[in-house]
């Protein structure tokens, strides 16, 4: 009975140590957020804008006036609306992403872009899941 009782002993202990090893086995998904931040990247333009800003503005500043003032209202309102124009298309075009580093479990630091914030915080260890399109929150 005794020596039963260490067979089995002796069997679950070996089963732990195999379980235990299974666990601490590394993850090449896994590793820790070291940084997030949102970017916004300004927007490129075109001329498109800027084109159709200034003549607008120069048709505007046309009704000013009469005689050289309205020859300089047509050509300051063809300016404001040229400057106004390239403004609003560059905000058109404006990209905004989250930036998110994560250092590895060995050792690499890998960087991934969101077009939403992730729902994980800095310090969290996480997996990757899809290749990094998704993160999941590991327990620690």
């Amino acid at each position: 009975m005794n020596r039963m009782l260490r067979q089995s002993l002796a069997a679950a202990a070996a089963c732990l140590l195999v379980a235990g090893a299974a666990a601490q086995a590394p993850c090449g998904d896994c590793g820790v957020v070291q940084s997030m931040r949102l970017v916004e990247q300004q927007g490129q333009t075109s001329g498109v804008g800027m084109v159709a800003g200034g003549v607008l503005g120069g048709v505007l500043g046309h009704q000013i006036g009469s005689g050289r003032g309205n020859t300089v209202a047509t050509i300051a309102g063809a300016g404001v609306g040229a400057y106004a124009g390239n403004q609003v298309e560059k905000n058109r075009n404006k990209k905004t992403y989250w930036s998110v580093a994560i250092k590895m479990d060995n050792g690499t630091v890998r960087n991934f872009t969101y077009s939403s914030k992730p729902s994980v915080h800095e310090g969290e260890h996480v997996k990757l899941v899809d290749g990094g399109r998704r993160l999941a929150l590991l327990a620690n």
